[in-house]
């Protein structure tokens, strides 16, 4: 008489399709998951009570290493936290710089995800081709800031200087060439028979459970939720673009990978804007050399790449740095649903809705 028992084997932490140090114990009757836990932490590194003990100007830095491939977006959460905090007016050039360089960061963040999502599941020619215009964007932020990963980007005011000569005629060409690639990449997958086998009705979330679980980004459209924070509380200059959200309402990974790439589309369309609407002026607000708080508290929501960002902040009178910072991160907030896609489902489907949720572990860890 053969006896049923269950298996429990851990995915993680040093699994490259994990994207980072991501431990996932799961149990499992057969190939079915019966249980799913996400075990998270190794990347710890206490960035919030780090920057509770930096001045203002330096916590800047430190925001680059949570989400280190969107990490203009963290840059610029934390310049308009304390923007807000200290009610510093940021000048309208400096807003649009910003704007287009967070919606640069915005396809290069999804080209990593679009390159290695696809090369789990088993397409290796997508990840070449994501990794050629990536390469172009991260070119463009060297040229405008020297460096290509964590680019510290701006400064609390605005920028630390106006964009160099020529970085304007480097993003065009790149926007010139753009919509042709992600044409490449519809291609290559969206018709495919086998990508469609691989991720339709594959890792499903509805549309409640999203709300339930505070989940944002993609995979919150994805599930029929017309929610960005760049409409519903612009900032930057958002207000002034003219751009739409995309949605989608079946919640699986299918989905999931066509709102991202319509996304695409919508930050083109953002840069292009700010390119051909760019005003002149300048760059920096006068702001004191020392920033001291009052007693004040500020929530500041961004939308990145992977979701709302939200940061918060409790400034101390007379203080040099806060005294207070936590960070909604939305890696961490949206991998609590892992289980509720898994469960019930494939050992060979864990890898897709890992790679769908697109989670960066120095957020989710900090």
């Amino acid at each position: 008489m053969f006896k049923n028992e269950e298996l429990e084997i851990n995915l993680g932490p040093q699994h490259p399709s994990t994207h980072g140090v991501l431990r996932v114990k799961l149990r499992l009757d057969g190939e079915t998951i019966v249980k799913c836990t996400p075990v998270i932490g190794y990347l710890h590194r206490g960035v919030e009570k780090i920057c509770e003990n930096k001045t203002f100007f330096q916590g800047q830095v430190w925001t680059d290493r949570m989400d280190y491939v969107a990490s203009v977006s963290n840059n610029l959460g934390w310049a308009e936290s304390v923007e807000k905090l200290f009610g510093i007016q940021v000048p309208r050039r400096a807003h649009y710089v910003r704007t287009m360089m967070t919606e640069l960061n915005r396809i290069s963040s999804h080209l990593l995800w679009l390159g290695t999502h696809a090369l789990d599941i088993g397409a290796m020619t997508v990840f070449l081709y994501a990794f050629r215009e990536r390469e172009e964007i991260l070119n463009c932020f060297e040229s405008f800031c020297g460096a290509r990963l964590t680019t510290t980007a701006f400064r609390i005011g605005g920028l630390r200087e106006d964009i160099p000569p020529g970085f304007i005629k480097q993003v065009q060409s790149f926007q010139d060439r753009f919509l042709n690639c992600i044409d490449e990449y519809e291609t290559l997958l969206t018709e495919n028979r086998i990508w469609k086998k691989r991720t339709i009705g594959i890792a499903p979330i509805q549309a409640d459970e999203c709300i339930a679980f505070g989940v944002t980004g993609p995979v919150l459209r994805a599930a029929g939720v017309n929610y960005d924070v760049r409409k519903a509380f612009p900032y930057a200059a958002y207000a002034e673009m003219d751009f739409e959200v995309p949605t989608r309402t079946e919640g699986d990974t299918y989905a999931r990978y066509l709102v991202r790439l319509e996304e695409f589309r919508q930050s083109h369309r953002i840069i292009q804007q700010c390119i051909d609407g760019l005003p002149e002026g300048n760059v920096m607000a006068k702001i004191p050399k020392v920033l001291k708080s009052e007693v004040n508290e500020i929530y500041h929501p961004i939308e990145a790449p992977k979701g709302e960002l939200g940061y918060y902040l409790v400034g101390e009178k007379g203080a040099q740095n806060p005294y207070r910072f936590h960070v909604r991160g939305p890696s961490f907030v949206n991998l609590q649903v892992l289980p509720q896609m898994t469960e019930g489902r494939l050992l060979a489907d864990v890898i897709a809705a890992i790679g769908t949720l697109d989670v960066v572990l120095g957020e989710v860890d900090r």
